[in-house]
């Protein structure tokens, strides 16, 4: 069976030579590149099944790059990696394309998740970003508990 192709986007050297080694046993990684405009034009020439890309890049951020994708008609699952632990950001993500949002500190427990569930269809956002339930209702007045 062929693996899943796999281009992965982050202008650290250092963080793309570490997704590498995670991810190079289950999946074929085509391709990294280090600003959101190698980011378009590897995807296009790649058309990799995977996109993993951070947002906080030269050129293009992530969430551009993916909305350009996107328009261009790509049909890659996104998963975006960063270091921002920030729901506004996993909201714009998710809007923009991503099927998926990790934050770098859990990338080597979550990413194989994410990639996963995003290659299934399914949306994945990182734990640490769960939103609280609604908020307690208030405790009863005297009045209120009289009146029952």
């Amino acid at each position: 069976m062929d693996r899943p192709t796999v281009l992965i986007a982050d202008d650290h050297v250092s963080v793309l030579e570490r997704l590498v080694t995670l991810l190079k046993d289950r999946f074929a990684v085509v391709g990294t590149v280090t600003d959101g405009v190698q980011l378009v034009d590897a995807a296009l020439r790649l058309r990799p099944a995977v996109i993993i890309t951070d947002i906080s890049m030269p050129g293009l951020t992530g969430i551009e790059a993916i909305r350009q994708l996107r328009r261009g008609g790509l049909d890659a699952k996104f998963v975006v990696l960063t270091m921002h632990a920030d729901t506004d950001l996993a909201d714009e993500s998710i809007g923009a394309g991503a099927s998926a949002f990790v934050v770098k500190i859990s990338a080597g427990s979550e990413l194989m998740t994410a990639v996963d569930e995003a290659l299934a269809g399914r949306l994945y956002v990182t734990p640490m970003l769960k939103r609280p339930g609604p908020p307690p209702s208030p405790p009863a007045s005297p009045t209120d508990q009289a009146e029952r």
